[in-house]
């Protein structure tokens, strides 16, 4: 058997790191300055704000993943920290926000690509699009973690230099008299402020990127952390600047009623109606590379907890650095999702699902950013010096406020759905459970896992570990 540590190919940090940036930035940001303008620039102090927490959240995951730097992220703080049922729910939670988000993802694709290849097209069309959308990553990603990391560092490059672009450009195009007023509507400017904050709090979601696959990362303990941070504050630059160029640039009350903020900003500055094909290759590449990542992200966290017994063993099977029935998985759902949505309706099934993925997204967040705070109060103090005690412990409560927020933002209808579907996960837990004091799971899985365990705790019986994992 081969171990991890020999696998043929592993992400440097720029790939990391490329890994971090294009999962961030998704489809969203081509619409965010139009989405956020009717609350005035007071918005852009909302962004700010944001970008605080994310970080403080980004920072986290690097101290994270120097104590702990095994692929799972989140699963594996949670499960350290607080035992097996909370590791389950972290990647319960978090496996089911990412093949939900593929399929919205994919979606998105099929309009930009209307703007490339315009003419008449039909929902049979569209729906071919979406789904080539969805398996050309899953194919890279199925090739390898070389494959997913070259995709990545091209996709992230094509995207990130046009968009810096604009931002960079537009500030020398920018005229304070389209800017607006700074608290537009009725209320108070908190209240415009929090509104706005509820538009942007999905913006940095994926910060825990490296993290999440830092088994197959180079010297993890060390590039994990710097590509957290480094992917979060490029990321960061992209959406603060580029919102601000297109703010300075596109007159105000056009671009509350814009449908391609970017395009027109083009426009503006260059003349012309070229900005949407530009924008829209953009679009393309960044949503195709954010599937990219995505698609890992989605077989990485079950196949952690398979490791442990808690998802089921074919989680387990991995080919090249990559658990290729994960990927499978994801994209069989992503596809089934996809395929409602054309054929039963946006108003149905698929609605709802996204609800739910608005609040799975916080439940890894809250319980990884928990985990650090367990492990600074309880018997850790003596390896931290008392100055960075200090601040780790500020950071760690910054970003469960940061991610507290995110939740309260998600709305009541996504709290409601995503507690359901939360909860409809212990039936599967119950399951692994009862068949981990029943027998050991077969493991298919050809490659010998890096074990991200705990020691038991006094009174408690360790769990079964699938065939062929070594256990302490």
């Amino acid at each position: 058997m081969h171990n991890e540590a020999k696998q043929p190919f592993r992400m440097s940090l720029l790939t990391a790191t490329c890994l971090v940036m294009g999962n961030i930035i998704g489809g969203g940001i081509f619409l965010l300055p139009a989405s956020v303008a009717p609350f005035g620039t007071i918005s852009l102090v909302a962004l700010g704000v944001l970008t605080i927490g994310a970080i403080a959240l980004a920072l986290v995951f690097g101290r994270l993943a120097e104590r702990h730097p095994h692929t799972g992220g989140p699963y594996v703080y949670a499960r350290e920290a607080f035992g097996d049922f909370a590791g389950f729910l972290s990647a319960w939670s978090y496996w089911t926000m990412t093949w939900v988000s593929n399929a919205a993802l994919a979606v998105a694709v099929v309009g930009y690509v209307h703007v490339l290849v315009p003419g008449h097209a039909s929902p049979g069309t569209d729906l071919v699009v979406a789904l080539v959308a969805l398996w050309l990553p899953a194919l890279a990603n199925l090739a390898g973690t070389r494959y997913v990391g070259a995709v990545q560092l091209v996709s992230t490059v094509l995207k990130f230099v046009p968009l810096l672009f604009i931002a960079v450009i537009g500030l020398f195009f920018f005229d304070p008299h389209n800017l607006g007023s700074f608290h537009e509507g009725s209320g108070s400017a908190l209240g415009g402020m929090s509104a706005a904050a509820a538009i942007l709090l999905y913006s940095y979601v994926g910060v825990e990127s490296a993290a999440m696959s830092a088994g197959e990362v180079r010297d993890p303990e060390r590039n994990v952390g710097r590509a957290t941070v480094l992917g979060t504050l490029g990321a960061a630059v992209v959406y603060l600047l580029g919102t601000l160029a297109v703010f300075g640039t596109v007159a105000h009350d056009k671009l509350v009623a814009s449908t391609a903020p970017f395009s027109d900003a083009v426009n503006a500055m260059f003349g012309g109606h070229w900005g949407g094909t530009l924008v829209a290759g953009a679009a393309v590449v960044s949503i195709i590379g954010a599937l990219n990542g995505w698609t890992l992200m989605s077989a990485q966290s079950p196949y952690a907890a398979a490791k442990d017994g808690l998802f089921p063993a074919p989680f387990l099977i991995k080919r090249r650095g990559v658990p290729t029935f994960g990927v499978l998985a994801a994209g069989v759902l992503a596809s089934a999702l996809t395929v409602i949505n054309y054929f039963i309706g946006t108003g149905g099934v698929f609605n709802i699902l996204v609800l739910i993925t608005t609040f799975s997204a916080t439940v890894p967040y809250l319980l990884a950013a928990g985990a650090q705070v367990y492990f600074l109060l309880t018997g850790r103090r003596d390896k931290v010096r008392p100055a960075r005690f200090a601040r780790d412990l500020v950071l760690a409560l910054t970003a469960f406020g940061f991610t507290f927020w995110l939740v309260a933002g998600a709305g009541y209808a996504a709290i409601y759905q995503g507690v359901l579907f939360l909860f409809a996960g212990i039936l599967v837990y119950a399951w692994m459970a009862a068949r981990r004091t029943g027998r050991l799971p077969e493991a298919p899985e050809t490659e010998q896992p890096q074990v991200a365990g705990r020691s038991p705790e006094p009174g408690r019986l360790p769990a079964a570990a699938p065939a062929g994992r070594e256990t302490s």
